[in-house]
């Protein structure tokens, strides 16, 4: 080893209780297409209600026949994104089963809009 090597300041230790306790800052989340049209897209949220649908202005536009014009919605608080269905006549679906209530979103969620597959992430510090 080097004498420079062995002057270095040594790096951090952390206790398994400090890493235990502490807590990551979301600093992004959003979806990920990965079926359909679009696969590939990816959607950042922004923090409150984000809207999912047909719609020309909504947050995040489909533009297929499968999905209504306000088909659902994501509110994104904090750490926290909740998805609810606002009336879609096909349904919306979190991890191939239809919600109708909302639902709280973890990374990895596949939520499916119509013919449109979502996979849902969040970024930390």
């Amino acid at each position: 080893m080097s004498e420079d090597a062995m002057n270095e300041d040594p790096t951090e230790t952390l206790s398994i209780d400090d890493i235990a306790s502490a807590k990551e800052k979301v600093t992004g989340a959003g979806f990920v297409v990965t079926d359909g049209p679009i696969a590939g897209s990816k959607y950042l949220l922004d923090d409150g209600t984000s809207t999912l649908g047909r719609h020309p202005e909504s947050s995040i536009f489909f533009d297929d026949i499968t999905v209504s014009r306000r088909h659902a919605e994501v509110i994104l608080t904090g750490d926290e994104a909740r998805v609810v269905d606002v009336g879609s006549l096909n349904g919306t679906y979190l991890n191939q089963r239809q919600i109708d209530s909302t639902q709280q979103l973890v990374p990895g969620d596949v939520l499916q809009i119509g013919k449109f597959k979502l996979v849902y992430f969040q970024e930390s510090n």
